[in-house]
């Protein structure tokens, strides 16, 4: 964590801000960090950027393939929020461009596509009820068995057919949340922080629960066994009780994720604040943000675990509710 915390601080170190001339423009250099982007900045070195180029690819009367330093040549500027736009009709094509994260998103599910196959490998060739497993297998065997544990306890007797997704939803937003935190590539792309990708997280669990549920789970939804006076109202409330569950599902992982990269950044932002105050200031200030970024970054790794571990515990409930049977 420290070293994580010493390499964000020379990233943003490589080209220090002018403090004399202008005051550090935080709120642009934390957008700048937890944005999309058209392509994925490294760091700079000797005033040169360093960023590997991704190719934007846009529909607009035709097919058009292009990196975001040639986006002009190709008749496309960028508007206010980063995006591209026709430079003559001032219009958004339609984008389909390898940006920051689509190339993150790619790269960690393929790193983790890797680490379940490599683990499935050791359980093919070893007996697991003849010998402890070993390496990648003996990490991953107590996540699986507790999410496995916990589909069981939740769901009841037909938790099997939940627990491969249920696994996967649990280890792909643990291995985002942790990638996430490394500043350095292919970590650092805010992920779990994009309210777009949790949104797609929380419909898989909403399709889920609702294409899977029983008789018994439509009818205390539609014809509850309540009071005569109150059939017309309660329909209607668990209707919206269940479109709120995947809205809640989505806000509060985005919400945790964003919140811990801002307050990060935040505290490596103080150093650069309080160096035009003097060197006994800016020293004093600058223990303080790494002794408090270590902390954050502490904190931020805890996070990541139990925001992976509430989601999955909430589909594992909700999928329980909705295979309940009537009593």
């Amino acid at each position: 964590m420290i070293l994580a915390l010493l390499i964000s601080l020379f990233m943003l170190q490589a080209t220090p801000p002018p403090m004399q001339e202008e005051p550090l423009d935080v709120a642009g250099i934390i957008f700048e960090h937890i944005g999309d982007e058209y392509e994925w900045h490294i760091t700079e070195w000797k005033g040169k950027p360093i960023a590997i180029p991704l190719p934007c690819i846009v529909i607009d009367g035709g097919v058009h393939v292009f990196t975001a330093h040639h986006a002009a040549e190709n008749g496309y500027t960028f508007n206010e929020n980063g995006k591209l736009v026709n430079a003559v009709s001032g219009k958004r094509p339609v984008d389909l461009s390898i940006t920051k994260n689509v190339l993150a998103l790619m790269l960690s599910s393929l790193l983790l596509l890797v680490i379940v196959l490599y683990t499935a490998r050791w359980y093919r060739k070893h007996d697991a009820m003849e010998e402890a497993p070993t390496g990648l297998a003996a990490c991953m065997e107590p996540l699986i068995m507790m999410v496995h544990e916990m589909a069981r306890e939740n769901i009841g007797e037909d938790y099997r057919k939940y627990s491969p997704y249920l696994c996967m939803a649990f280890l792909w937003i643990l291995f985002n949340n942790f990638l996430g935190i490394m500043p350095f590539f292919p970590g650092g792309a805010n992920l779990t922080g994009n309210i777009a990708i949790t949104l797609v997280l929380a419909l898989f669990t909403f399709f889920t629960v609702n294409l899977n549920g029983t008789k018994h789970y439509y009818k205390e939804i539609f014809a509850p066994d309540v009071p005569l006076f109150l059939k017309p109202i309660m329909p209607i409330i668990e209707v919206f009780s269940t479109l709120m569950k995947p809205v809640s599902l989505t806000i509060r992982l985005f919400a945790n994720m964003l919140a811990g990269h801002i307050m990060i950044l935040c505290m490596v932002c103080v150093i650069f604040i309080m160096a035009k105050y003097g060197p006994l200031l800016s020293g004093g200030m600058t223990v303080v943000s790494v002794l408090f970024g270590v902390f954050l970054d502490a904190l931020e790794c805890l996070v990541s675990f139990i925001q992976a571990y509430v989601f999955t515990t909430l589909s594992c409930i909700y999928i329980g509710l909705a295979r309940a049977k009537e009593e």
